[in-house]
């Protein structure tokens, strides 16, 4: 039967919304169940367990095992549909989630060839569909969300179903809030009450889970080489020989993750992180903090450390430096160091690897007369693991404040372009080559510029917009009028919110009548597409595909070439050669019979380029025989570092530097993408982008700097001393042997030629001259993006 309950809604007291701590009713579990993959769960009798269908379009299928291994739809008070040939499916796609299932369904004992399968959602489900079922027995459900690789030009994306378990008793209740499992075996495993310190050994190559349980909790966290204790002398975790050494308030994953003692030797490095919000700067709380605040007595930290530690004869200090994990600091323009409620939610956790023999100790931190802990202490998990664990480098990322966190993933494409770099950065979720070992991002800039060259743009998300109103839900949702696009063609667009502000920029491909997919920067953006169909209540699905499709760009005079003696594309499609700017084709590595593609001719640096999407399990394959062809004309990888260089000359605007929510197309340099005399259907923001547009107050304009210094984004821009607008972007341009910028100015001072002054420092102290001039600065007629070179 269909329901509609309502499970989760954000914590609120008293006027205060936080949306990152979801409330479910007493009783009530969420069990997310990722596309394509499975999750076992045990039941008791008298559970309700209700299957929501977020996207929409989406089947779901479920098996229910009793104790005695038998298998009947029945027992869920559900119709049998015969063998569960979906879930079966699944758990042969080699998923991670797939494991953990094959494992509980080894250890019970089930034989899922014998399951009864419950179907759900197999009739075109709309996004947020229900169906519940009560279970009339213990034992154990497993749910899958089937789908297999969605091909290039499918639109068919295997999506989440979200699976609630109502317990009917308080036998397989969980607690309140408990620590989630651990990452593998623990070796050690603690629970750190609020007020309590734990000291412990760890073996060089071990690994150290921090874990904030509950949320909003601090943990300071420090280590002491156990060599230099064996001689009688402490080195432990020094953070300013961390700072000073790392370049950061604070390591990250990635390379510059360890943390030093003062001998600059390193002790941990952090390999994972879900929060990302820590301190480096204060001491442990300490006995003289509460009693300056009025509260002599008061249990604290340091005091605790001193005595957990005096079992390893380390000496007691009367405030401890320590790495203060979910500590939330901030330096304001006064020099005042701040603080304020965590951002840590239930769950989060860092993970470190000892790079040497250490003697560590972690505390759940007492303070409850100020935000340090959400005014709330609760308490901390510690484990640890073996050195042989294979734990991923990782940065939480989530989609949106109310969502899971994410690992850092790697693209299908990491691996090919791990062959030339070992320099790695996040970005949105992903891991990307910044820099190329040998190479360096002059080098690989000059390389697209005089040659060719191939990146990695696979965190760009994609959003599948398909159904009757997939029109209608486009042309209400972005700048540029949908119904003048023609299959096969793409647009760039903007989207914006109600009061002008934009949200993201991306391209919108054409793939059918009814069919859209949006290829943006940002998840916010998809989140939208889905926020409005369902306002609106159009009969359109908008799903997230991009771990479906991963891309590369080949950029530059020969890519043309390149891709011309790959691809072979049907009749119907335009070839390589043939295909115009902002054109798609559907094309095949070879001939008929080989891998499926779709390209683009799109790009992000000012030159003749396309871009490649394929199903990741094709990755290498496509990497391969690019490189392979491209071995002639002289191509080369490219990273961020120097893909950034490309977009500023070229004028390409990047959120968070020239546009964000406070700044409308107009002001981010892409007016042309608002038709507002051609298109005359209404569309988000469209009011108010009008009024701004009659009367701007900032425009985003071109800057050639004197001399060799290179502004810094957020520089002010000054005429005298009244500050007019910001830089957005600079960088010193090899080709045209100047420093050039980007930035935002008010309309009163933005006309070409007008002489400023770039504030650095506090802004008055050092001023850079500069003039205005028109941009891109480098071939503003794009006349190279068309495919036109001298030469």
């Amino acid at each position: 039967m269909n329901v509609q309950p309502i499970f989760e809604l954000p914590f609120e007291r008293r006027g205060v919304l936080a949306p990152g701590l979801p409330i479910l009713p007493q009783g009530v579990e969420r069990h997310p169940v990722p596309g394509a993959g499975s999750r076992a769960v045990p039941i008791s009798k008298g559970d309700t367990l209700t299957l929501l269908d977020r996207d929409g379009m989406q089947r779901a299928e479920m098996v229910f095992f009793a104790p005695d291994r038998r298998s009947d739809a029945a027992m869920l008070g559900a119709e049998g549909r015969g063998r569960p040939e979906g879930i079966i499916a699944t758990l042969a796609n080699g998923s991670r989630s797939g494991a953990k299932v094959l494992r509980a369904l080894e250890t019970a004992g089930f034989g899922l060839g014998q399951g009864d399968a419950i179907r759900a959602f197999e009739e075109g489900s709309q996004a947020g569909d229900m169906v519940s079922f009560t279970a009339e027995c213990d034992g154990m459900v497993i749910v899958a969300a089937p789908g297999g690789p969605m091909r290039p030009e499918e639109q068919n994306p295997p999506t989440e179903i979200i699976l609630y378990i109502q317990r009917s008793a308080s036998g397989l209740r969980k607690p309140e809030i408990a620590a989630p499992a651990p990452l593998a075996d623990p070796l050690q495993d603690y629970n750190i009450q609020p007020g309590n310190a734990q000291a412990y050994e760890v073996k060089a190559g071990q690994y150290i889970q921090v874990l904030d349980v509950k949320g909003r909790e601090c943990s300071d966290f420090q280590a002491f080489s156990l060599r230099a204790l064996d001689k009688g002398i402490e080195r432990e975790i020094d953070p300013t020989t961390t700072r000073s050494l790392m370049g950061s308030l604070y390591p990250a994953p990635g390379i510059f993750s360890k943390y030093w003692s003062v001998d600059q030797e390193p002790l941990v490095e952090i390999v994972q992180d879900t929060c990302g919000r820590h301190d480096t700067f204060g001491l442990a709380c300490t006995a003289r903090y509460y009693e300056d605040l009025g509260y002599p007595g008061h249990i604290n930290c340091s005091d605790n450390m001193n005595k957990d530690l005096a079992q390893f004869d380390i000496k007691p200090r009367g405030g401890w430096p320590a790495i203060n994990f979910f500590f939330n600091t901030m330096l304001d323009e006064t020099n005042a160091i701040g603080m304020d409620d965590p951002w840590s939610r239930p769950g989060d956790y860092v993970l470190l690897r000892a790079l040497s023999d250490l003697v560590c100790v972690s505390t759940a931190c007492p303070c409850d007369i100020d935000p340090a802990n959400g005014w709330t202490p609760t308490d901390i998990q510690v484990r640890t693991y073996k050195a042989t664990e294979d734990f991923s480098r990782s940065v939480g990322y989530r989609k949106s404040a109310e969502a899971d966190v994410e690992e850092t993933k790697k693209t299908a494409f990491h691996d090919c372009f791990a062959r030339h770099t070992r320099d790695f950065v996040e970005y949105n979720g992903y891991w990307l080559p910044n820099t190329m070992t040998n190479h360096g991002a002059i080098a690989e800039y000059w390389a697209c510029r005089d040659r060719v060259a191939v990146m990695d743009l696979s965190p760009l998300r994609k959003y599948e917009v398909t159904g009757p109103d997939a029109e209608e839900l486009m042309q209400a949702c972005v700048t540029r009028n949908m119904k003048k696009l023609s299959v096969g063609q793409v647009v760039y667009t903007a989207m914006c919110y109600e009061h002008g502000g934009m949200i993201d920029d991306g391209t919108v491909y054409r793939l059918g009548e009814t069919n859209f997919r949006w290829i943006g920067g940002n998840d916010t953006s998809g989140l939208w597409f889905q926020q409005q169909a369902k306002a609106r209540g159009l009969n359109a699905w908008v799903r997230n595909s991009t771990d479906q499709l991963h891309n590369i760009a080949v950029q530059g005079r020969h890519s043309r070439d390149i891709l011309s003696r790959i691809f072979w594309t049907p009749p119907q499609q335009p070839t390589i050669e043939e295909l115009p700017w902002f054109r798609l084709t559907v094309a095949r590595v070879g001939d008929v019979s080989g891998t499926s593609v779709v390209i683009s001719r799109t790009g992000y640096s000012g030159e003749l380029g396309y871009e490649i999407f394929c199903h990741p399990k094709d990755a290498v394959e496509i990497f391969d025989r690019v490189w392979e062809v491209g071995q002639e004309f002289g191509i080369a990888p490219l990273g961020l570092a120097a893909l950034d260089m490309l977009r500023i000359e070229g004028g390409l605007i990047f959120a968070g530097s020239e546009f964000d929510d406070q700044t409308d197309p107009f002001e981010a340099g892409i007016g042309f993408t608002v038709p507002l005399k051609s298109k005359e259907d209404d569309f988000v923001g469209r009011a108010a982008i009008e009024e701004r547009k009659a009367h701007p107050h900032r425009r985003l304009v071109g800057f050639e700097v004197e001399g060799g210094t290179i502004p810094v984004p957020g520089d002010c821009i000054r005429v005298g001393r009244a500050q007019v607008g910001e830089i957005t972007s600079a960088m010193k341009s090899p080709i045209l042997g100047k420093v050039i910028a980007l930035g935002r100015v008010a309309t009163t001072h933005a006309e070409i030629g007008t002489e400023i002054e770039i504030g650095q420092l506090d802004g008055l102290q050092k001023r850079l001259r500069a003039r205005i001039v028109a941009f891109p600065h480098f071939d503003p007629t794009k006349a190279r993006v068309k495919g036109s070179y001298d030469g």
